[in-house]
C-alpha cells in the first residue's frame, strides 16, 4: 500500500503533461544517423503526441526548413542534433512560445551538457516527455544566436578541418587529434576585449565567450551556468602552445573551482577586436569574421529560450523555472 502524506503536508504534483510536438532530426549527427527512425515512435510510447517528423540530411536546408516547421507555432519541437544544427534552430527559437525538446546526438554536446541533459537517448526522450520547462538564456554575435559559446582562434581551424568521419568514428578524440596537429603552425593573435567597459588586452592563440557552462565536454567552473544572465570571457593559454596545452589541460581537470579563481570576466557585453582577421566559430559552426576594423560584439539575451530540463534541473535565476 503506498504511503499515505503526513497530515498537514503537500502532496507533490504531479508531472505536468508533455506538449506536443514537431520531430526534427539531422541524420547527419554523430548519431542521428543511426538512431533518428526511433525517436517519434518512442516520444508516442512515452506519451508526447507527434505532429509531424522532418528528418534532415543536409543541415543547409534548415535556414529555409524551420520558418515553415514553426509557422503554426508548435508547443514543442523536439531536435535531435549535435551542437551546430542546435546553433540553426536557436536563431528560429528566440524569443517564441514554442519549448525545445532537445536530444543531444552529436560529437561534443556541450549545449546538451550544460542543460544537464542525459546522453543516453532514451534518457534523454523521457526528459522530453517528463521533465520540465524553464528559460534560459542565449547569446548574440553580431548578431547571430548561439547557445553556448562562441570562438576566436584555433577553434576555428579545428572547426574547419576536422574530417566529418572522423568525428563519427573518434567522437571528441577527433577534435583533440585535429587540434594537436593545428597548433603546431597556428600563429597566436592579439586580441582587445571589453567586458562592460572593462578593457583587457591579451596575445593567445584561443579566445572564449561563453553562454553557457561546458567547453569541450567540461564545465569551464562550477558556478558558470546556461541561466545565469551572464557571459564569460576567457583566454585560453598564452602565446606559446605550451600554454594552450596547459590551460586546456587545467580546464578539464578543474571545472570545480570557480570562475573568480580562475581569472574569467564576466558581464553581459561583451567587445573583441583582434589584430588580423580571424574566423568565428559559434557553436561549432563558421559564421561570420572579427578583425581589426570587424568587431565582434556579444550580447545576453536573458530568458530568451524555453526548453525541457531534468526535473533536477536547478534554475539559477528562480523566475527561470516555470513548471
Amino acid at each position: 500500500m503506498p504511503a499515505r502524506p503526513r497530515r498537514g503536508a503537500t502532496a507533490p504534483a504531479a508531472p505536468a503533461r508533455a506538449p506536443e510536438a514537431v520531430v526534427l532530426v539531422n541524420a547527419r549527427s554523430r548519431r542521428g544517423a543511426v538512431l533518428h527512425d526511433r525517436i517519434a515512435p518512442a516520444l508516442v510510447a512515452r506519451g508526447v503526441p507527434v505532429l509531424d517528423v522532418h528528418v534532415v540530411h543536409d543541415p543547409a536546408v534548415l535556414p529555409d526548413l524551420l520558418p515553415r516547421v514553426l509557422a503554426d507555432d508548435p508547443p514543442m519541437l523536439v531536435v535531435g542534433s549535435g551542437d551546430g544544427t542546435l546553433a540553426t534552430v536557436v536563431d528560429h527559437l528566440a524569443g517564441r512560445s514554442t519549448v525545445l525538446g532537445y536530444l543531444p546526438l552529436g560529437t561534443t554536446n556541450n549545449t546538451g551538457r550544460s542543460l544537464d541533459l542525459p546522453l543516453r537517448l532514451a534518457a534523454a526522450l523521457d526528459v522530453v516527455a517528463h521533465g520540465r520547462t524553464v528559460s534560459v538564456d542565449l547569446g548574440r554575435a553580431n548578431g547571430d544566436w548561439f547557445a553556448n559559446l562562441v570562438s576566436v582562434g584555433l577553434s576555428s581551424e579545428v572547426a574547419g578541418r576536422t574530417p566529418h568521419v572522423l568525428k563519427r568514428r573518434l567522437g571528441r578524440a577527433a577534435y583533440a587529434v585535429t587540434a594537436a596537429r593545428a597548433l603546431a603552425t597556428h600563429r597566436p593573435f592579439d586580441a582587445e576585449v571589453t567586458v562592460d567597459g572593462l578593457t583587457w588586452h591579451v596575445r593567445t592563440h584561443q579566445l572564449n565567450v561563453a553562454n553557457g557552462r561546458v567547453h569541450a565536454g567540461t564545465p569551464i567552473a562550477t558556478d558558470a551556468g546556461i541561466d545565469d544572465r551572464l557571459l564569460v570571457a576567457y583566454a585560453l593559454g598564452g602565446a606559446h602552445p605550451a600554454s594552450v596545452v596547459a590551460a586546456a589541460a587545467h580546464q578539464a581537470t578543474t571545472p570545480w573551482r570557480p570562475l573568480g579563481h580562475k581569472g574569467y570576466v564576466t558581464g553581459t557585453e561583451v567587445r573583441v577586436v583582434t589584430d588580423r582577421r580571424l574566423r568565428l566559430d559559434v557553436d561549432g559552426e563558421l559564421t561570420g569574421w572579427v578583425g581589426p576594423d570587424e568587431p565582434l560584439v556579444v550580447h545576453v539575451d536573458a530568458g530568451a529560450l524555453r526548453v525541457r530540463v531534468p526535473r533536477r534541473f536547478v534554475p539559477r535565476d528562480p523566475l527561470a523555472h516555470e513548471r
